[in-house]
């Protein structure tokens, strides 16, 4: 599988390393009932969607996590930590949702506003 590395390209700073979830049922599965982060998921939404439409929720999850929001241009538009069983709705439309382990955003000094970039692909 190919993975990512997330940069924040306004701060400098790297979020670390992302699968890229792109299919209805990768979207779907996320990161259900995981144990530990080996890295993390970027969920790719077919379209940038509304606020609603980009909702994320935490059923089944086993950790928290970071979330952080992103537009169609990468632009950070908003983020939060939560915790298993909870739900989100972010305060702006998203086209990415970036789930990393809970202080990934703090450790990356991650705003909104910011301009992440993920497009050199691994493998």
């Amino acid at each position: 599988m190919k993975y990512v590395l997330i940069v924040n390209k306004t701060k400098g700073t790297e979020l670390g390393y992302a699968d890229i979830a792109d299919s209805f049922f990768s979207r779907f599965k996320g990161l259900m009932l995981k144990k530990n982060l080996e890295r993390g998921l970027i969920l790719k939404l077919p379209h940038e969607r509304s606020r609603r439409g980009s909702s994320i929720h935490m059923f089944f999850m086993r950790i928290s996590l970071d979330i952080i929001f992103t537009d169609s241009q990468k632009k950070v538009v908003d983020t939060v930590s939560i915790k298993p069983w909870k739900t989100y709705t972010p305060r702006a439309p998203a086209k990415y949702v970036i789930e990393l382990e809970e202080g990934g955003i703090k450790a990356s000094a991650t705003e909104i506003g910011d301009q992440l970039d993920f497009t050199c692909e691994m493998s």
